[in-house]
C-alpha cells in the first residue's frame, strides 16, 4: 500500500519539475530587469542567459518524464514573453537607448509585441509536434542575441566601426531586424538531439561541444557573435533556397491532405471523394468510359 502511494505522489508531483524550471526562467527575467534599473547591466544579461538555459531544459525534462501538457506549454510562452521579449529590451533601452533619447522606447515596443506574436503563432502552428525547424527566429534565441549585445559593446571590436557607423548605433538596426525574423517565416533549425545513431545528432553534439569550447575561451565575448551567426545562418539558407524555390512550407494541418486530393480530384483506389459524393471507377469499361456511378456516403 505504501509502495502504492508513493508511486501516485511521484506521478502527481512529476509535472512540477518542468515547471519548476519554467518559473526559474522567469525569476531570472524579472531579476535582470531589476537589475538593469539599477545600473548592473553586465549583470542583468547573465541573468537572461541562465533564462534561455531554464527554458531549454524545461521541454527537454518535460519529454524525458513524460509530463507534458498543454498547461506547460501556454505557461512557458507567457514567461518567454517577459524573460526574452521585455527584459532584453529593457536591458538595451538603459544601456543604450535612454542616452539617445527621443522615442526610441517605441522599438522596445516593436520588439516586445513581435516576441508576443511569434509565441502565440507558435502555440497555433507547432507547440507540442516534433519538429526539426521553427517558422520565425525563436524568441529565446532573438532575446539572448539581444542581451548580450552589452557583453559584446564591452570588446575592443566595439570601438571599431561597421560600413562607418558606430556598434550603439548598429544595435538598433539589429534590434529590428530581430524583431521582423520572429514574426517572419524564415525557417530556423531546431535543436537536434544528442547522438550517434543519426547525422542529426552528430550536428547536435558538434554543436554543444563547439558552445562549450567557445564560451570556455572566449567567455562573455563568444554568446552575441553565436547569437548573431544562427541568426545569419537561416536567413542566408532561405535566401539561397529561394534562388533555387525549395523553402520549406511548414508541416500541413490535419487533414490538409484530405482536401487537396479532393479539390484535385485525385484518385484513391479507385474510388475518389467530391464533396459529399463519391464516384467509383467501373470494372467493366476502360479508362475512357464514360459510365460513372454515384455512390452516396454512408450514414455515420
Amino acid at each position: 500500500m505504501r509502495s502504492r502511494i508513493r508511486r501516485s505522489d511521484m506521478r502527481r508531483a512529476a509535472p512540477a519539475l518542468p515547471n519548476g524550471f519554467t518559473l526559474g526562467n522567469l525569476f531570472f527575467g524579472l531579476f535582470a530587469i531589476v537589475d538593469a534599473s539599477r545600473g548592473e547591466v553586465s549583470r542583468a544579461v547573465l541573468w537572461i542567459v541562465l533564462g534561455g538555459i531554464c527554458d531549454g531544459f524545461d521541454g527537454r525534462v518535460a519529454r524525458a518524464t513524460g509530463t507534458g501538457s498543454r498547461f506547460g506549454e501556454e505557461l512557458d510562452s507567457l514567461v518567454d514573453v517577459v524573460s526574452f521579449g521585455l527584459a532584453p529590451t529593457l536591458i538595451i533601452y538603459f544601456s543604450v537607448l535612454a542616452k539617445d533619447g527621443g522615442a526610441w522606447w517605441l522599438l522596445c515596443f516593436l520588439f516586445c509585441a513581435c516576441a508576443a506574436i511569434r509565441l502565440a503563432r507558435f502555440n497555433v502552428t507547432q507547440a507540442g509536434r516534433v519538429k526539426t525547424y521553427f517558422q520565425g527566429l525563436p524568441s529565446p534565441a532573438a532575446g539572448v542575441t539581444l542581451a548580450t549585445y552589452f557583453w559584446f559593446s564591452q570588446t575592443p571590436l566595439y570601438d571599431q566601426r561597421v560600413l562607418g557607423m558606430p556598434w550603439n548605433d548598429t544595435v538598433k538596426f539589429v534590434m529590428g531586424g530581430l524583431a521582423i525574423l520572429m514574426i517572419s517565416n524564415v525557417p530556423y533549425p531546431a535543436m537536434p538531439k544528442i547522438g550517434f545513431r543519426s547525422w542529426r545528432g552528430v550536428i547536435g553534439l558538434a554543436a554543444t561541444i563547439g558552445s562549450v569550447l567557445g564560451i570556455f575561451l572566449y567567455g562573455r565575448e563568444f554568446f552575441f557573435p553565436a547569437g548573431m551567426a544562427y541568426v545569419l545562418y537561416g536567413l542566408t539558407k532561405t535566401l539561397v533556397l529561394g534562388l533555387v524555390d525549395r523553402i520549406p512550407t511548414g508541416e500541413p494541418l490535419e487533414g490538409d491532405h484530405e482536401d487537396d486530393d479532393a479539390a484535385k480530384g485525385e484518385w484513391r483506389g479507385g474510388v475518389v471523394a467530391v464533396g459529399r459524393r463519391r464516384r467509383r471507377r467501373p470494372r467493366g469499361p476502360g479508362p475512357g468510359s464514360s459510365a460513372i456511378h454515384a455512390i452516396e456516403d454512408p450514414p455515420s
